[in-house]
């Protein structure tokens, strides 16, 4: 759906960030922006009596891209939000053979390895809020560059400067973590509510996927070609990645370029343009210029938070499965070495992927049953609704129904994975059994991770940068914190009784799932209200 500035004069425009957010993004917005009728230059009657046809509305797409230009751009998002969570697993092989080349214990290596995830919850609050205000593209290139300049720092950082270490670790996660935030920005911009569901399940892909290659490509580097090898590699990747975003990717934000048709500022343009190019429709004004945004207050509307609490707690348990991996299955299965200890991460990356590629579909075909299920009530009233497709431009929409609907599905299959991964690994059953369910565990997380993050990207129009930034704060920080206390956990109770635990942690925080459906738009309605009479 358009956000706030799109261009035309028929488009709902707002300027205040918070009435944006007291008003449902329904396809009203869309539809709006998707229709624009013709001036007629002579009446319908008179056309026929000529013998001519009359002229009728013409529908104009969301955006002037086609669904092939769309697949594309978000691939190259996709690419840049790889380099997030592949940097900071691509390290973790490596810990040991770092902390003995600068003579330092784990535990200070490993306050590079904190000092990286607390910048990666906090940068993207900044990247992100800049890039819905000024664009994607030129913030995209930014955080690339960035990103590649520390990893050549670190590749050539000498051992007996450590301070400079953990500098230049920060200054890696400041530029790597706000892809993420800036891929869904995109995804925002580009996708009619309808289709995000499914753009989404491609751009996770890249997210969801780096925790599983990571330390698969970790280890292989350290062990043949030293630890400085792993920073090489990151800055030729994310060199590459940067060097393709500037030359195709277009500027996107729809406060700047519209439905795309508009030209960006000369700073925010392509050199070699060949996404748009064929463009039917052109916007005739520029959008307006629109208020600065707090992203902060995102943080006081339910709608939101609720959603990023349970996302957290998800993230925060698919991290206390990948962390303590390693070692959990040195422990059950003694034959495995450092290189098969590596490999046994695909099969977590492999279900994150089959996950990605399956559940953005199943988002937007639950989202069409949902929709045709309103319009035959619809049909059933129509002095409410003179059109049954209306519902959907209503602002009682159930958007959060919509979206959440089958995520208390894969939570309840989560939960059982659980329990019994850590009976497997504590009884030492057939490898087989433990890796199925790490690749079972992908799936769901992804599955339930895809609807919740294109939930806050519908409630939030002209923030999704911004909204998607306050999600990685909101992860980071809480699974940091149970990183840090898992080792302790499995020491204290086992592999068995530790999943129990976080199967029922997940199963806890199921029902704030049920009121956010629930209440969604009751707040919505409240903040109305409240909106309308401050007006008045």
């Amino acid at each position: 759906m358009p956000e706030p500035g799109t261009c035309g004069n028929n488009l709902p425009e707002s300027h205040d960030g918070e009435k944006d957010l007291n008003r449902h993004p329904t396809d009203n917005d869309t539809l709006h922006e998707q229709t624009r009728p013709e001036k007629s230059e002579q009446p319908e009657g008179e056309a026929e009596e000529k013998g001519e046809t009359p002229n009728v509305k013409v529908e104009k797409p969301f955006s002037i891209y086609t669904k092939r230009e769309k697949w594309l751009i978000v691939g190259l998002a996709a690419f840049g939000g790889l380099f997030s969570p592949l940097t900071a697993n691509i390290y973790f092989p490596a810990i040991p053979t770092i902390a003995k080349a600068f003579g330092k214990s784990i535990e200070l290596i490993n306050v590079t390895v904190t000092v990286y995830m607390v910048l990666q919850g906090l940068s993207p609050m900044v990247w992100g809020t800049i890039a819905d205000r000024i664009g994607r593209r030129p913030i995209f290139v930014a955080c690339l560059f960035i990103l590649s300049l520390s990893c050549v720092g670190l590749a050539l950082v000498p051992t007996n400067a450590y301070w400079l270490l953990v500098l230049l670790r920060a200054v890696q996660a400041a530029g790597s973590a706000s892809t993420i935030a800036l891929g869904a920005g995109v995804v925002g911009d580009i996708a009619t509510p309808a289709e995000r569901g499914g753009f989404f399940g491609l751009y996770n892909v890249g997210p969801m996927v780096g925790p599983s290659i990571g330390p698969i490509v970790g280890g292989a580097l350290a062990g043949h070609l030293g630890w400085r090898s792993i920073f090489w590699f990151m800055c030729i990747a994310a060199g590459l990645c940067c060097v393709f975003i500037f030359l195709i990717f277009p500027e996107t934000l729809r406060a700047l370029v519209g439905d795309g048709s508009i030209p960006p500022p000369a700073y925010a343009r392509a050199p070699i343009p060949i996404l748009g190019r064929n463009k039917e429709y052109m916007s005739a004004e520029l959008p307006p210029k629109k208020r600065f945004q707090n992203p902060l207050k995102l943080f006081l509307i339910p709608e939101i938070i609720i959603p990023l609490i349970f996302s957290s707690v998800v993230f925060a348990v698919l991290y206390g499965f990948t962390t303590p991996m390693s070692t959990l299955f040195m422990e059950a299965y003694p034959f495995l070495n450092e290189t098969d200890i590596g490999l046994c991460y695909l099969a977590n990356g492999g279900g994150m992927l089959f996950g990605s590629t399956i559940s953005g579909k199943l988002l937007d075909k639950d989202y069409q049953r949902l929709k045709r299920s309103l319009m035959k009530k619809a049909a059933a009233d129509p002095e409410k609704y003179a059109n049954p497709e209306d519902v959907t431009k209503s602002e009682n929409w159930p958007v959060e129904r919509a979206r959440l609907r089958t995520v208390p599905i894969y939570i309840g299959l989560m939960a059982v994975v659980c329990c019994g991964y850590g009976w497997c690994l504590q009884e030492k059953v057939s490898i087989a059994g433990p890796l199925l369910l790490q690749l079972l565990v992908g799936f769901l997380v992804t599955g339930s991770m895809t609807s919740i993050q294109t939930l806050i990207v519908d409630l939030a129009p002209g923030q999704s940068s911004a909204v998607t930034a306050c999600n990685n704060v909101v992860r980071c920080l809480v699974g940091a914190a149970l990183v840090s206390v898992v080792e302790l956990i499995l020491s204290a109770i086992g592999p068995g009784w530790t999943y129990v635990l976080f199967g029922a942690l997940v199963a806890a925080f199921t029902p704030l799932l049920f009121l956010v459906m629930h209440m969604g738009p009751r707040w919505r309605a409240r903040r109305r209200a409240k909106a309308q009479s401050r007006a008045n």
